[in-house]
């Protein structure tokens, strides 16, 4: 197929070789940055700049001979050749001229001076390389509208902040406290410039009331540009019983009792009572504004106790269970003889086990109990028998054996005392 050439018509290919019109305008496209004959080339950079700020725009060459630089703006008028400025714009002015270098500046930059500008060198061929002008404009006026003022707590609540004639088009970012969130942005545009608005939808809670949300603009032309709006919220009261006496431990029978109810809401709870949730409230009780005072508990105070409070929004109640335990019992220590004096402490038993105090108490009594009759019985014994040998002292008599004293000798005397079976009954011993 035949080339064509710029203006849509066909171009001959000579002999079958090659068209060489697509390289030859490639080539000539790329003169302006190709060094030439003389080793001269154009250098420059774009130019991002802020509304309202300065734009510096640089035409640099590398081997310079000396060749004239010239400056053009986007409508190719000439701004400065080499350092006369035959524009008429005194925005325009001279940083530096040399034969390497024309360096200009642009102040208070507007979008209209956004574009392409032409740095040339009258060299042979001339040179042309050209650079950008890229105007921001940060947003004019950000602002966060609410659905609502005041939310109740469990309301689901509408934001929207706008950010207005900004370019390029900004990016909003959410920020509950310092929790980021998720929001819905629109862009609209409006010539060169874009209006964008981000919805925000939030579920509140007692815990946002006071907390910022933060609407915070992302965009090049402006750093750390935000606003913020504080939430309030309304619940109801969040109730809590303490108990002030006793301070710590159980609460015994015949002791006081003492309880406080304290109550926070928005709005501040204005209603506070006490009541008995099983029973009625018994006569002894003394309640006074949010303190409960019962000043010698007994087992029919056992029950639970409930302190109520409401605002405009709603009511919330907390509950205090009361058990009335035994009153501390005191068992006296067991009696022992030793050589050495112990002192045995005195045990105090818990009224929480009082069946099992009541029982140890009564085994004690009952072992002691038997020890006493035993030891009783034992001494009674002994007066009876003392008495009974007192009464009952004997005498021993002797009879002596008759002869005895006219025997010859020891053998006869003994043959004569014992007298044989005729004289036993007289050699009898009583004893009484």
């Amino acid at each position: 197929m035949a080339a064509r050439s710029q203006h849509g018509g066909p171009v001959a290919n000579g002999g079958g070789a090659p068209a060489l019109l697509p390289l030859l305008l490639l080539l000539l496209s790329a003169a302006s940055i190709i060094p030439r004959g003389d080793g001269q080339n154009l250098v420059t950079e774009d130019v991002t700049v802020v509304e309202g700020d300065v734009a510096t725009i640089s035409c640099r060459v590398k081997n310079s001979d000396d060749s004239v630089i010239q400056l053009l703006n986007p409508n190719r008028q000439t701004i400065y050749f080499r350092d006369f400025r035959p524009l008429k714009d005194s925005r325009f002015q001279l940083v530096n001229f040399s034969n390497s270098e024309l360096r200009v500046s642009l102040t208070n930059v507007s979008i209209s001076d956004e574009g392409r500008y032409f740095c040339q060198l009258y060299t042979d061929p001339p040179q042309e390389i050209y650079t950008t002008i890229t105007v921001l404009v940060p947003p004019r006026n950000l602002v966060i509208d609410i659905q609502k003022e005041i939310a109740v707590e469990g309301e689901e609540i509408e934001l929207n902040c706008t950010a207005m004639a900004s370019r390029p088009a900004t990016t909003i970012r959410w920020f509950k406290g310092n929790k980021e969130l998720t929001g819905k942005s629109e862009v609209e545009q409006w010539s060169d410039m874009y209006t964008v608005t981000s919805q925000l939808l939030l579920k509140v809670g007692r815990e946002d009331d006071g907390v910022p949300v933060i609407c915070l603009v992302d965009h090049p032309a402006v750093k750390d540009l935000q606003t913020q709006r504080y939430l309030e919220v309304m619940y109801k009261p969040q109730v809590r019983v303490s108990q002030n006496y006793p301070v710590q431990g159980l609460t015994r029978e015949g002791e006081p009792l003492e309880l406080t109810c304290a109550a926070y809401g928005k709005p501040q709870p204005t209603d506070m009572r006490w009541l008995r949730v099983d029973d009625e409230m018994p006569q002894h009780v003394v309640v006074s504004g949010s303190n409960l005072l019962i000043s010698n508990l007994n087992k029919t105070d056992n029950g639970t106790y409930r302190c109520e409070a409401s605002n405009a929004v709603g009511k919330s109640h907390a509950d205090y269970m009361l058990f009335v335990y035994d009153p501390p019992t005191t068992i006296p220590p067991p009696t022992t003889t030793t050589t050495t004096t112990t002192t045995i402490p005195t045990t105090i038993t818990d009224s929480r086990a009082g069946e099992e105090g009541a029982i140890r108490s009564v085994d004690h009594a009952v072992v002691g109990g038997v020890v006493a009759v035993v030891v009783f019985a034992m001494l009674c014994l002994l007066i009876i028998l003392g008495r009974y040998f007192a009464r009952h002292k004997g005498t021993y008599f002797t009879h002596e054996a008759k002869g005895a004293d006219d025997a010859a000798d020891a053998d006869t005397a003994i043959i004569n005392a014992e007298g044989g079976q005729n004289n036993s009954e007289e050699k009898k011993e009583y004893f009484i």
